[in-house]
């Protein structure tokens, strides 16, 4: 995937499917095209999001543009209704609430064959294009499905990996891999035998206030394996980034505390929080792109100048000293 991006820096949409707030259509539309202004060219987005909503306005965003011109990525594991429900009472696990201003259509989990071939078709309507460059197997893990991921895991396994590697081999898509918000369920794929994925999204497990479990197996093993690995979420859902959250819900004191004290250091150094959590995701050799959502225009400004800032290696240095990241993880400086 390294090898088609045109920036590290790409976009995450998860925003756009109203994410905590009902964000207007112009204001919707007029972010992806500040990201398409800033020079993106890699979109990231998915069903779940909204329930549909994100993918019909980056849809409707990238219409006027060709399509191939950018890269385009969306997720299957969860297929869109016409009949309704209430957006707040779906069963999110860990993420409940976080769409309720979404669309009102029914979401139901499916990570068979046939449910990744209907997603997949559903997707390419919304979407407003004849084909998706990555596909990404949707939240197989703990925080949605607790005690029985694994469950979930194993339709999947049996289900859509084989529909997505079948897809690839025959280049009607690039590559597929998970979308995920943990470690575990990258780790238990990377270990079968049978159908090898080509990059994984990963989202909030490697960022400055977590990334030590993924520095232990996954990134090692991605690098072996030559998976390539995307970073969502590296404001670990905006407490980096001067919002309120961590984990989609609101910061604990002790986030809030650590974040305190990597804001000390950075101010010291002269240098922006943002630009820290993408520098950090970056330096990872196993890492080809980072996706920081947004839903305003002016975050994509900030978000491409923290990207170009310059961070001192004394500031890493400090960061390490004070336990803040972890003694293994690569960093920026120790290449200076």
């Amino acid at each position: 995937m390294r090898n088609k991006l045109k920036s590290k820096l790409g976009f995450g949409a998860a925003p756009l499917g109203n994410m905590f707030r009902n964000i207007p259509e112009a204001e919707a539309l007029a972010t992806v095209d500040a990201a398409w202004a800033q020079g993106v060219r890699y979109f990231d987005t998915a069903p779940l999001y909204g329930a549909g909503l994100s993918e019909l306005r980056i849809g409707e965003a990238l219409s006027k543009y060709k399509r191939d011109e950018y890269i385009l990525s969306t997720k299957v594991g969860r297929v869109i209704l016409d009949e309704i429900e209430d957006p707040a009472a779906r069963q999110l696990g860990e993420k409940g609430g976080v769409f309720q201003f979404g669309r009102p259509n029914k979401v139901v989990n499916d990570y068979t064959a046939d449910g990744t071939l209907r997603s997949i078709e559903d997707s390419l309507k919304r979407l407003k294009t004849d084909h998706l460059d990555i596909v990404f197997i949707h939240d197989v893990a703990q925080d949605f499905y607790g005690d029985n991921w694994l469950q979930h895991f194993e339709t999947a396994r049996t289900g859509a990996f084989r529909a997505l590697d079948r897809l690839r081999d025959e280049g009607v898509i690039k590559g597929w891999g998970l979308g995920v918000n943990r470690v575990e369920p990258v780790e238990l794929m990377l270990e079968l035998d049978e159908p090898k994925p080509d990059v994984t999204l990963l989202a909030g497990r490697y960022t400055l206030l977590d990334h030590e479990r993924s520095l232990q197996r996954l990134m090692p093993a991605a690098l072996k394996q030559g998976m390539d690995v995307v970073v969502g979420g590296p404001y670990s859902s905006g407490i980096l980034a001067g919002g309120a959250h961590f984990e989609y819900q609101k910061a604990s004191p002790e986030i809030i505390a650590k974040v305190e004290r990597i804001k000390a250091i950075a101010q010291r150094h002269g240098v922006s929080v943002k630009a820290a959590a993408l520098h950090f995701a970056l330096a990872n050799p196993a890492v080809a792109a980072v996706i920081p959502g947004a839903s305003r225009p002016e975050r994509i400004a900030e978000d491409h100048a923290a990207l170009n800032e310059k961070v001192p290696a004394a500031f890493w240095q400090e960061m390490r000293e004070q336990k803040l990241v972890a003694a293994d993880a690569p960093l920026p400086g120790d290449k200076e």
